[in-house]
């Protein structure tokens, strides 16, 4: 969430990132933010003036009636019972106010970063990087929902009968592969200085709040109503989540965070052979890396999360590319994304694996994070995640770009965490 005086005193600024982001009524809902705080703002001073003269008069009535002026101190009780009916209006006036600015402030999205290239969305994303060797693949190649039945390693159909559509069954070797990758990676964030934790899988609303989960993707949460919990999206939710209405230490940074969690999305409007088998998923597991940082040092953490990314599809030995999203495609949340896409020979596409962000102080601002910087003032930190990595799409590139005629060879670095070097 932006802060109000940031949106105060940056009009334009704001108004032009928000056009960046392709937001048709940026001027209005800037103007509408202003002129809510700038009534809340009077409200509150009338308040206060308010307030201060009932004290005052209060106190007057005390001497009063020590002094015996029964009659004037009667008239200005009278008085008082005024101050306290308007002072309960404006205290009502004030506190809708401020419920009618903070539902302004909940819709605004995070400003991009300067260098988020212009574009409606992903056909304007730009490429910064890409590496690795496309295989040939032999005749008769198949793509990943294919090989899962001819190997009987994942089970679409029972998935389907057991839940519905996207909530695929992992079997036999699919099973051990799925559980080699969440290992893996973990292994080597673990090794890049992140410490693991366990979350859980449902967050209340104030968590959905703090992250920008909410309002903003409440239709693509699964919500238990009598509980008001929320599925989890990401393990960025609850990780992230740790470090609500905390106040840090300015030696404390970085604090890095990583986790395994099922993830779960109700893509609501998701149809076509671009979603087929494991391209888009209700249920998927994911490992996320969560960093806190000083303000000063968050885009050199983010090109260090990038780095570290790109070491894991290196060791995959999988063709991969990397794309510094346009602002049509930027998330709610995020200044500047970068997504990571590798090559699904078999359906001759990309798919994307992970993206790493940066919020720079958005979400820290909705979950009151703070830190004493080196003046003993508070100050809000900076926040960034990313997917190391979604298993899904990773899981699909890998049976595709790893198929031969004798059967599905598992990348060397994974074959001590499955135990098997071939799918056959």
């Amino acid at each position: 969430m932006l802060q109000v005086a940031f949106i105060r005193e940056n009009k334009e600024t704001v108004i032009k990132g928000l056009e960046k982001r392709n937001l048709s009524n940026a001027n209005e809902l800037v103007s509408k933010t202003i002129a809510a705080d700038e009534d809340r703002r009077a409200i509150q001073t009338e308040l206060d003036a308010v307030l201060a003269e009932s004290n005052k008069l209060s106190k007057d009535i005390g001497m009063l009636f020590k002094s015996g002026e029964r009659q004037k101190a009667e008239l200005l009780k009278e008085k008082t019972v005024q101050l306290k009916e308007q002072s309960k209006v404006l205290t009502d006036n004030l506190q809708n106010k401020a419920n009618e600015l903070q539902e302004l402030l909940y819709i605004i999205p995070n400003i991009p970063n300067k260098i988020v290239p212009n574009g409606k969305g992903e056909d304007d994303n730009l490429t910064v990087f890409e590496e690795g060797e496309i295989p040939t693949l032999h005749e008769g190649a198949l793509p990943h929902w294919e090989l899962a039945k001819k190997y009987d390693i994942i089970d679409f159909e029972l998935g389907n009968k057991i839940t519905g559509a996207g909530f695929p069954v992992y079997k036999g070797k699919g099973a051990r592969l799925q559980r080699a990758l969440i290992n893996y990676f973990l292994d080597k964030n673990t090794a890049a200085g992140y410490d693991e934790v366990q979350v859980p899988h449902l967050v209340n609303e104030a968590s959905g709040i703090a992250t920008g989960q909410l309002p903003d993707k409440e239709g693509q949460m699964y919500h238990d109503a009598q509980d008001n919990l929320f599925l989890i999206p990401t393990a960025e939710v609850p990780v992230t989540n740790i470090f609500r209405d905390v106040i840090l230490k300015e030696d404390e940074f970085p604090i890095c965070k990583t986790a395994y969690t099922p993830c779960f999305r109700r893509e609501a409007g998701s149809y076509g052979a671009h979603v087929r088998g494991l391209n888009r998923l209700h249920q998927f597991d994911k490992v996320e890396i969560v960093r806190v940082e000083h303000p000063s040092k968050s885009y050199e953490a983010l090109d260090g999360m990038a780095e570290h990314v790109k070491g894991i599809l290196q060791e995959l030995k999988m063709p991969y590319r990397i794309l510094r999203l346009c602002g049509g495609d930027l998330g709610f949340t995020a200044s500047l994304t970068y997504d990571f896409e590798l090559f699904s020979t078999a359906q001759d596409r990309w798919l994307e694996v992970s993206s790493v962000s940066n919020f720079e102080n958005f979400q820290a601002n909705r979950l009151k994070l703070r830190f004493k910087n080196s003046n003993g003032k508070s100050e809000l930190a900076h926040t960034l995640n990313g997917s190391s990595l979604a298993l899904p799409r990773v899981l699909a590139g890998l049976l595709e770009n790893c198929q031969t005629p004798e059967g599905i060879k598992i990348p060397e670095v994974l074959v001590p965490y499955c135990g098997f070097d071939i799918i056959n």
